[in-house]
């Protein structure tokens, strides 16, 4: 299996080299040669499976130049207890008839990124060993909040990596900014951004992009990576838990192999709902994807007419992690959409990057419907799914699943599709407890922990370990730069 880029590069790469390398040299996303086959004769050899075997089953028909052993010693160590406080790692929680959550928010950090960026760092480290990389790897990250936690925590002491997360100063909770800047390592460095997340993604790819600033690295002896879902490295771990939750489906017999399901997937960068795309063409039997956005609904409206546009407002909300208006997976699918025609997404990411716009075309547009659909949850919306489901379910949601749980509400209605679906929840609610807290008709104005150990009493809901933990940490990390500061505070990071 080998890899090429979006953008129309025809020089391919294995996986240990893209995973090393991150960002293709033109600029595009790495993405793999073709698909492979998951049969149902596949499907059925692993139902009975841990996740483990069946995470390391999914990524090995991607990384071929990694050995099935090397993969399951990684998914071993990476979905091990303690980090994972629940042995079925991903499990399934059944929240009504036809409707089930798959919760993917029990490893450290309490959020769905530990289940790809435990992985990673093994998968990084590798990689460095099979390509014979001599230079120490410093990764870059841009956060909305939970990949920059769980980035710092897969890398933490990692031997030879540094790693340096932006975050944009007032877009994350207060859980999630704790989480970064108290952060634990002695190869680790997290600094704020002054704009919103858009603005941190856009520094953070310029650095990538500029040959300069590589060049002055590789000097030094440092090769940039990235740990965000723009690296290989970081999404083919998410393929494979759209995997389990079907075998799991089958396992319990809520299914027959075979039966299609749909999954709702709350979403603001694209990679979630992506790999179950990947899934869903690799033979994962898939009716619809439904993308759920919060009321920066630019993904939403993009499925819905084929018209990409972040020329609107940008909206702070209490789902952070969704307040994105340029998704940068989705450059991914339009590889794929547009018949693999790397200039012509060359063409789609240049009007974005000129115009702030692209309109795919009719035969694109009819292939995206052909799988997924798109729904938006407004702020009122959220907070009143989160108090419905508590009190009527008796079950907890945080304020990104609540955004999925009302949009697939809302998509059965209009489509009248009660095919079983399997709802993404991304984190725990403890992450966002004041706007739970206030979804549930509390007032949530103490500090950060006061208010943490007031939803713990409310709900009878136990709080997740590692936010236990964050009570005896201290600040080690409060610098934030404009965004024209962000290359400046990397060399500063790596030593000039």
């Amino acid at each position: 299996m080998l890899f090429q880029s979006t953008r129309g590069s025809y020089r391919k790469l294995t996986s240990a080299e893209v995973i090393t390398q991150g960002l293709a040299e033109d600029g595009g996303l790495f993405v793999p040669e073709g698909f492979p086959d998951l049969s149902m004769n596949d499907l059925l050899n692993i139902v009975s499976k841990p996740y483990c075997e069946r995470a390391a089953f999914v990524m090995s028909l991607f990384l071929s130049d990694f050995s099935f052993d090397e993969i399951i010693s990684f998914t071993r160590e990476a979905y091990s207890t303690p980090g994972f406080d629940d042995p079925a790692i991903a499990p399934l929680y059944r929240l009504e008839k036809n409707t089930h959550l798959l919760e993917l928010w029990h490893g450290p950090t309490s959020a769905f990124k530990d289940m790809a960026l435990q992985m990673l760092p093994r998968l990084l480290k590798a990689s460095v060993c099979k390509t014979n990389e001599k230079r120490d790897v410093c990764v870059l990250v841009a956060t909305s909040g939970d990949t920059g936690k769980a980035a710092l925590e897969g890398f933490r002491d990692v031997s030879g990596t540094k790693i340096m997360v932006f975050y944009p100063e007032e877009g994350v909770s207060d859980v999630q900014k704790f989480q970064m800047t108290s952060q634990d390592g002695s190869n680790v460095n997290v600094v704020a951004v002054k704009g919103n997340f858009d603005d941190t993604q856009t520094g953070v790819k310029a650095i990538f992009s500029d040959m300069f600033t590589r060049s002055e690295l590789d000097k030094r002896n440092w090769l940039l990576s990235s740990a965000n879902s723009i690296n290989w490295g970081r999404l083919v771990p998410q393929i494979a838990y759209y995997v389990s939750a079907y075998c799991d489906l089958v396992a319990n017999g809520e299914i027959n192999l075979g039966d299609k399901i749909n999954f709702c997937v709350p979403t603001g960068n694209f990679g979630n709902i992506l790999a179950a795309y990947y899934a869903e063409r690799m033979g994962l039997p898939i009716g619809c994807l439904i993308c759920a956005s919060n009321r920066n609904d630019v993904l939403a409206q993009f499925i819905k007419t084929g018209v990409y546009d972040k020329n609107r407002p940008f909206y702070t909300t209490s789902s952070p992690s969704m307040d994105i208006l340029v998704s940068s997976n989705l450059e991914r699918l339009l590889f794929e959409l547009s018949g693999r025609d790397g200039a012509c997404v060359a063409g789609y990411m240049s009007a974005l990057s000129n115009e702030g716009v692209y309109n795919i075309s009719d035969k694109a547009l009819s292939e995206l419907s052909r799988v997924f659909a798109g729904g938006m949850c407004s702020e009122e919306d959220t907070k009143r799914t989160i108090s419905e489901t508590f009190y009527n379910h008796n079950y907890l949601l945080d304020t990104h699943t609540a955004v999925a749980v009302k949009v697939l509400k809302d998509f059965r209605a209009e489509t009248n599709d009660n095919t079983l679906s399997v709802v993404v929840s991304t984190a725990s609610p403890f992450k966002f407890c004041d706007s739970v807290l206030e979804a549930l008709g509390y007032s949530a104005s103490d500090g950060c922990f006061e208010l943490v150990d007031k939803l713990a009493e409310v709900t009878r809901c136990k709080i997740p370990g590692p936010l236990v933990e964050l009570r005896d940490k201290a600040l080690r990390f409060p610098d934030s730069v404009n965004i024209e500061g962000m290359k400046g505070a990397v060399f500063e990071f790596l030593g000039r």
